[in-house]
């Protein structure tokens, strides 16, 4: 029993002195994690029209809390960076006009004059401050309007309704008035942009009055109906055209022939004439010779007359 009991006391004195152990490994690693400063990340996706000025912030921190703040950025062109920190030092090697400037508050933001597709990239930043870190990525893309045409395709025993928006960005959305069999394709450009087609195959009997092409796009509020009657008079006009210049052409094709034939008319009325002027010539010798020679037998015959 004596020994027993000394076995029981022996077990409790390991368990314990090794769940001290543990307990203190515990309370060790919560102090590194309370001393190090706490770190903040944070994604976002953020679209802009061109041309306008865009203002993207890191941290909602003041210039007096903050350290230094790092924007790194990754353009489609380059890499660059822009910095500032609190000894004044600064660094700028994009130098394309972005620049690290202060709201009214004393809060930092990076200033993009001008929006253009060459801005489009992914952004980093990090500000750090008195108390913590903020780590923020930002994907900013271009917003840009799409040019939208509407016409009619005719085929063989078919006519089409096209719609087509071209270079926007985000790709438009396409859809029609009217029920029936349509598709669409969207195909990106050399500089980030989409061109969006659809066709609708028109129903026999069908009026085209009463089609619409329906657009959607971030850019806009709402959505945007396009029909055709504004580009109802290119054919006629082209038709116009292409009459005018044949006419033009043939007008003086006309005016060219009708000259030459003068021209040759005239040149064979100059040979003709100049033909028959060296008989008229030779008549008019000849008569006075006649003439002589009736007059030199009228003499003879009268001499004759007399010796007779």
């Amino acid at each position: 029993m004596t020994y027993t009991m000394w076995i029981y006391a022996a077990a409790i004195l390991i368990l314990s002195e090794a769940w001290g152990e543990d307990q203190g490994s515990n309370q060790s690693t919560s102090v590194i994690t309370s001393t190090s400063p706490p770190e903040f990340h944070v994604v976002r996706n953020e679209s802009f029209n061109q041309g306008k000025d865009v203002n993207l912030t890191c941290s909602e921190k003041t210039w007096n809390e903050t350290i230094y703040i790092i924007w790194e950025i990754k353009l489609k062109n380059k890499p660059c960076k822009v910095s500032f920190n609190t000894d004044g030092r600064s660094v700028d090697t994009c130098r394309d006009g972005k620049s690290l400037r202060n709201t009214s508050s004393s809060q930092s933001y990076l200033h993009i004059p001008n929006f253009s597709s060459n801005d489009v990239g992914v952004y980093k930043c990090q500000s750090s401050y008195k108390g913590g870190i903020d780590n923020v990525v930002i994907n900013v893309a271009t917003t840009v309007p799409p040019h939208v045409s509407m016409w009619f395709k005719h085929e063989v025993n078919k006519t089409s309704a096209v719609c087509k928006a071209e270079r926007g960005n985000p790709a438009a959305n396409i859809s029609w008035s009217v029920p029936g069999n349509w598709s669409v394709k969207s195909v990106p450009t050399d500089d980030g942009l989409f061109t969006v087609e659809s066709h609708l195959l028109l129903p026999e009997g069908t009026d085209p009055e009463n089609i619409s092409c329906v657009v959607r796009h971030p850019c806009w509020e709402g959505e945007k109906l396009f029909r055709v009657n504004h580009r109802k008079g290119n054919v006629p006009w082209l038709l116009i055209l292409i009459v005018v210049i044949i006419t033009v052409l043939v007008a003086g094709f006309l005016f060219i022939a009708q000259k030459k034939l003068r021209m040759l008319r005239q040149r064979q009325q100059c040979d003709h004439s100049s033909s028959k002027s060296p008989t008229t010539e030779d008549v008019e010798e000849v008569q006075p010779y006649a003439s002589y020679v009736q007059r030199e037998n009228s003499i003879y015959n009268s001499s004759a007359d007399l010796f007779t």
